[in-house]
């Protein structure tokens, strides 16, 4: 047992005499309960084994023998948090709820899962791989490969960035766990057996599961490894190499050499003032960090790796003089003893004891010059990996497929193709079976509390800006929030405003350089952020509110540095940098395709909902594939005077003392501390814009439905289908929410992820934008989903809802109502979007006064929107020719 002050707990661990289990608990005055139970599963191939078996272990067990229990349980629990996944060497299942009962069913839940899975060959092959005809019923169409895991793992082998991530761990640890894909790779999935799923299961998911120690031989000498990947069609195809060196570092169990080491790649790394970033990013090199670059700790034996992406192939040779130049300056000279401080600042809270052991290393030998030594310049267990692009890649992996699948069907036999046609309307049959789900345990709707957790807010004027409080108890730190609104800001300048936004923290001031005011960025704050802003009106969807917000965080002793640092980047950010913009473009330009290729449902469903309410067309602007198209544009550009014009014309209109307001939350005893500051801040804004600007005269928003197309070149699709809802205040809202909860547990998973392979889908329906959305998730038959959704409608209209679905549909909404929340964020519901405590108690009181009859009800409302064309269908991804040649379809290239 052992008391930490710092964070408020006891840690108390206990062993299992009979089976060596090994249990941690963490003792804290807190209202979540938190549990989880984990297995080491080191994979022996690439074959996805342990995830695959994550799955599989999930879908029924002998105490609870219905068909998904994990995802029934999501509607039948107050849960904030319910996962499972597989990390590299460890698949874990944990979940957090507030509520006891709720605790005890979950855990139960989890328990039977992983120790008595049912593990049914019907299972596997739905959420791993099996053959499949096109269309199950008719055995004419082609056999093609199916399952979840399967998609999934093609989405993500997709994905440039993470292709280069996994590829760099394989080669850094040949011969051990590390060197296979623990996901599983698409070619190698298919190799994978029901009865190794059985045998992997009986041999690793066992109390007894002993600790594995991994060892890993060095390198006799350095490797070089050169493979291909795609292509990004969006960005200058001679600028999408990738390459790293990665160094094997130290044994995790090492608690303080970790430290000192994640220490080191911080003070190497992070932020403008790092002397890698200096060297690589801000030369132009390339035009960001590669994806594993940083210190990596979730193997057994770590490794940090130094990288760039959107590079050009011959500056390789470049960037690994620069990499080895920096490495050798830092052995020589050391780090800047400000940026030392500020580091260990940042790291303050919680890790008291280790700062001091560094400190005293620091003070009595060259600590971080013997680290570079030990790790980085003597060490022969060094890797380069150069990624290059290749627009043959996708075509590549398509041709892999079809060729892995030809040999598997080729070799068939006449009763193994009955089989497979019999297996496919055997699970068919299985996925549509109404279960008996009494077995499963389920918390009551009369366990949610109909008086909502009120927060008090208190609101003063300083210097005639509007200041809202919160004092509440905070460890000691500040919470800063400051939205600036925009609204005369012309229609051509919005787009502008992200970068804008990033600027501000990005470019420095005419007196002081981005890397210095960074290092007082991290001396004396938790951080500096600014970004675009929309609140869509509570009562009125045609009604919203953009701007900028402004956030900020620090230890109640530097409140004064704090504000003077906002200060100086608000008010004298120096937009003339055109050296630093450049570099933050091809940035931007980079990491946003990343984006769209790990979450391109949601880039999907902003699309869609720009066509039908204008403060969403405003949030796609800001950072939909609009924003993605034009950062692409940009950083194709040779002249970046048009850009720096523009972002001054915006400072015009922004942050003038009559567009702001401020909410602060702190203890009580900083109270006064942030009244003297705010004084001395406000004045430091214009009373009132500058002459000349003008209130800027809107057209009125129009509705249009469209169906849109972005051709990229993934091996499975994104989609959403959006619909015109109702206002946050408006009744028929909580129905709509009702009804989207019903749609995605009753329908939408079913036909989406089970029987169509769709890693993910569902429906959600937003309060706060009175946006329904339908959705697709690395979804390998687009076209088939976007009639499922349709579908979903009629399926309302003729179905029977029991009260125990109508009662878990709002067990699962009230899971995310009552999460518990950080203290910086209490109030800022009413702060970004003025709904208040009221507003938010009635709607709690008419979600959970839904009826069926207002399903019915909802279940209209979406057909009449369909009537009107108030609704609009967006896909991103691979092309089909009823696409690509309809003239339905409007494509943006």
């Amino acid at each position: 047992t052992r008391h930490i002050p710092e964070l408020e707990l006891t840690a108390i661990q206990l062993r299992h005499e009979a089976t060596g289990a090994e249990h941690l608990h963490i003792a804290r005055d807190d209202d979540n309960n938190v549990f989880g139970v984990g297995f080491s599963t080191p994979p022996m191939s690439s074959s996805g084994t342990p995830h695959i078996l994550e799955h599989t272990t999930l879908c029924g067990s002998k105490k609870f023998p219905v068909r998904d229990p994990f995802f029934k349980m999501l509607n039948r629990s107050l849960a904030n948090f319910m996962n499972a996944f597989t990390a590299n060497d460890y698949t874990i299942y944990p979940f957090s709820t507030t509520h006891l009962l709720d605790y005890e069913n979950l855990r139960d839940v989890y328990m039977d899962a992983t120790f008595h899975p049912y593990l049914r060959e019907l299972d596997f092959k739905q959420e791993g791989w099996r053959l499949e005809h096109q269309i199950p019923h008719d055995r004419t169409t082609p056999l093609q490969f199916k399952g979840v895991v399967y998609n999934e793992m093609k989405g993500q082998m997709s994905d440039a960035g993470y292709l280069y991530y996994s590829r760099v761990q394989q080669y850094m640890y040949p011969g051990t766990a590390y060197g296979y894909n623990s996901g599983g790779e698409p070619r190698n999935i298919t190799d994978l057996t029901h009865q190794e799923l059985l045998d992997f299961h009986k041999s690793h998911y066992h109390p007894s599961n002993a600790k594995f120690y991994t060892y890993v031989k060095p390198f006799d000498k350095p490797q070089r490894i050169v493979f291909q990947g795609p292509i990004d069609p969006m960005n200058n195809s001679e600028k999408q190499t990738k390459m790293s060196i990665s160094f094997l570092t130290n044994d995790i169990t090492d608690v303080v050499e970790t430290f000192a080491l994640r220490l080191f790649a911080y003070l190497l790394l992070d932020g403008h003032a790092s002397p890698m970033y200096k060297a690589l990013i801000d030369t132009n090199i390339g035009s960001d960090f590669s994806e594993n670059t940083g210190y990596d700790s979730s193997t057994r034996i770590s490794s940090l790796s130094i990288g760039l992406q959107g590079m050009k192939s011959q500056d390789i040779p470049l960037a690994e003089q620069t990499i080895r130049k920096v490495l050798e300056d830092i052995h020589r000279n050391g780090f800047d003893s400000k940026r030392i401080e500020a580091a260990l600042h940042q790291t303050e809270l919680g890790k008291k004891h280790n700062i001091e052991i560094i400190k005293e290393r620091i003070k009595s030998e060259p600590f971080f010059q013997n680290l570079v030594e030990k790790y980085f310049l003597t060490n022969l267990h060094t890797l380069t990996c150069i990624m290059e692009p290749d627009p043959r890649y996708t075509d590549e992996l398509s041709r892999e497929e079809e060729n892995r699948l030809s040999s598997k069907t080729s070799t068939l036999s006449e009763s193994e193709k009955n089989k497979i046609y019999e297996q496919s309307i055997e699970l068919i049959q299985k996925q549509e079976a109404e279960e008996d789900l009494s077995v499963l345990p389920s918390l009551r709707v009369s366990d949610i509390s109909r008086e909502m957790k009120r927060i008090p807010l208190e609101h003063h004027n300083f210097e005639n800006c509007p200041v809202q409080w919160r004092t509440t108890a905070t460890n000691g730190i500040t919470y800063f929030r400051m939205i600036s609104k925009i609204d005369e800001l012309p229609d051509e300048l919005k787009i502008y405003l992200p970068l804008f936004a990033q600027a501000l923290t990005s470019l420095g001031t005419k007196t002081k350089t981005m890397a210095e005011i960074d290092d007082d960025i991290r001396l004396y704050t938790g951080g500096i952020s600014a970004s675009p802003f929309v609140s869509t009106n509570h009562s009125d969807l045609d009604q919203y509110e953009e701007g900028i917000v402004i956030a900020s965080h620090c230890l109640d002793r530097n409140i004064n540095q704090m504000y003077d640092i906002m200060q100086q980047l608000l008010r004298e950010t120096n937009f003339d940098n055109v050296e630093k913009l450049r570099t933050m473009i091809y940035g931007n330009a980079t990491n946003m395709m990343n984006s769209v290729v790990e979450s391109g449902h949601a880039y999907a469903k902003t699309f869609a909902a720009s066509r039908i309410a204008p403060a969403m067309a405003n949030s796609e602007v800001y950072g939909g594939m609009t924003q993605v198209y034009f950062m692409n544009k940009l950083a194709g550009t040779e002249d970046f005077q048009i850009v720096i014009n523009k972002l001054k014309e915006i400072s015009l209109y922004l942050l003038s003392k009559s567009s702001l307001r401020v909410a602060i939350t702190c203890g009580a005893e900083a109270v006064n501390q942030n009244e003297v500051m705010l004084k001395k801040f406000l004045p430091s804004f214009p009373d009132v814009t500058k002459s000349g600007i003008h209130a800027v005269e809107r057209p009125k928003f129009q509705i249009s439905h469209e169906k849109a197309f972005f051709p990229l070149p993934f091996a499975v699709n994104f989609s959403a289908r959006c619909f015109r809802g109702t206002p946050y205040t408006h009744p028929d809202g909580s129905k709509l929410q009702v009804l989207s909860s019903l749609m995605k547990t009753h329908y939408l998973h079913r036909e989406i992820r089970e029987k169509n392979g769709a890693y993910g889908g569902g429906a959600v329906y937003s309060p706060t934008s009175g946006i329904f959305s339908f959705f697709s998730y690395r979804d390998p038959k687009t076209l088939e989903t976007l009639e499922t959704y349709k579908q979903a409608i009629d399926w309302v209209t003729n179905r029977k809802f029991s009260q125990q679905e109508m009662d878990e549909a709002k067990l699962s909404i009230f899971q995310g109502i009552d999460a518990p929340i950080s203290v910086a964020q209490e109030g800022l519901v009413y702060f970004e979007g003025r709904i208040n405590d009221d507003m938010r108690q009635l709607r709690r009181e008419q979600l959970l006064s839904v009826t069926e009859d207002d399903i019915k009800e909802a279940a209209k409302i979406l057909e009449q929107q369909e009537r009107l064309n108030w609704s609009s269908v967006t896909i991103i991804g691979e092309g089909k020719p009823e696409i690509l040649e309809g003239n339905k379809w409007k494509v943006y290239q």
